[in-house]
């Protein structure tokens, strides 16, 4: 008996591999995507900005890294005793003005870095909502909780949206002609919107996506939203607010990118990736007991070989903890 829809999700041209570095931008969950992605091994940066729901924001992001901008006290703010950024999440706010903008540009610099040398660059938009401060009329990636009377609120045309992304696109494709971009929708639901005023934002979003992936030969769109809403279509997929995917959804949603996104004998390696990763999460009662240090010595050549195989993976700190003597 089928009781969902069915999808046909096409497989990447040229799909994912251990090989690549990934670089992800945008939305909470696109940092779900990331933690599969790290717990896996890939080469993956996530968010340097911290979390960007809206596409200004993360055009104006990933400008600055091809930019290789370099922020200053004039670009901070005190605001309830904490320098704050309008373009950054509040990870990176601080009570002091120098530790703030140590963490910013410590970041910038990495990004600045990565976004040269990533082989896929994968964007998750939450939002066509917009807020700019009054004052100024610039736009804002955070509000810092700064009192609602500062900003105005304003749902972008699609035309705004598009012309943003295609010109972030072309300045990236210049820095890196060998990039490839990943289009996706957050299935979040932007609630405090409401409903209606939400699936207008999130229909914004999928037009100007699907028209960026015709201009542009590198992008592909990914179907996070519609696997959520449309294939699960149900509330016990959600969370208690009815509003972020639960573990299970996500996990759906994870299934289906491997499928059509990284590569079949990516596949099979990170099978033994997860075993290695599995076995050093295992807390052991007794570590001085000769099945423990069997334990450790077996993975410790299980990891050896792949390494030996695979000297690109990212499994140095898994060897180090498997050789060490409790």
């Amino acid at each position: 008996m089928q009781l969902t829809l069915d999808i046909n999700i096409p497989a990447l041209p040229k799909r994912i591999t251990y090989i690549d570095q990934l670089f992800l931008i945008g939305s909470c969950f696109s940092e779900n995507m990331y933690e599969k992605l790290a717990h896996h091994k890939f080469q993956v940066l996530s968010n340097p900005h911290g979390i960007l729901f809206n596409p200004l924001s993360v055009t104006q992001s990933l400008d600055s890294y091809i930019d290789g901008k370099t922020y200053t006290a004039g670009d901070l703010f005190l605001l309830n005793e904490l320098w704050n950024s309008w373009d950054h999440h509040t990870r990176f706010s601080d009570v002091s003005q120098e530790e703030a903008l140590r963490k910013i540009n410590t970041s910038q610099a990495e990004a600045a870095k990565a976004i040269r040398k990533t082989n896929y660059l994968i964007i998750t938009l939450g939002s066509a909502f917009q807020y700019y401060l009054k004052e100024s009329g610039r736009h804002v990636a955070n509000n810092h909780r700064a009192p609602g009377q500062w900003f105005e609120k304003r749902l972008l045309p699609i035309k705004e949206i598009t012309e943003a992304l295609s010109n972030t696109l072309q300045k990236l494709i210049v820095v890196n002609p060998n990039v490839q971009i990943i289009f996706t929708i957050s299935p979040v639901r932007h609630i405090r919107d409401g409903v209606i005023d939400n699936n207008r934002s999130k229909a914004r979003l999928l037009e100007a996506v699907h028209e960026l992936c015709e201009l542009f030969p590198q992008a592909n769109y990914f179907p996070a939203y519609e696997l959520i809403i449309d294939i699960l279509r149900d509330y016990r997929f959600y969370d208690i607010d009815f509003v972020h995917p639960n573990y299970l959804a996500t996990n759906f949603v994870w299934e289906h990118f491997v499928k059509s996104c990284i590569s079949d004998d990516t596949k099979d390696l990170m099978k033994q990736v997860l075993d290695i990763m599995t076995a050093r999460n295992h807390k052991t009662r007794f570590p001085q007991t000769e099945a423990h240090k069997t334990f450790l010595s077996n993975y410790t050549a299980k990891v050896s070989s792949l390494l030996k195989q695979y000297p690109y993976l990212n499994l140095q700190d898994e060897l180090a903890y498997f050789q060490k003597k409790d």
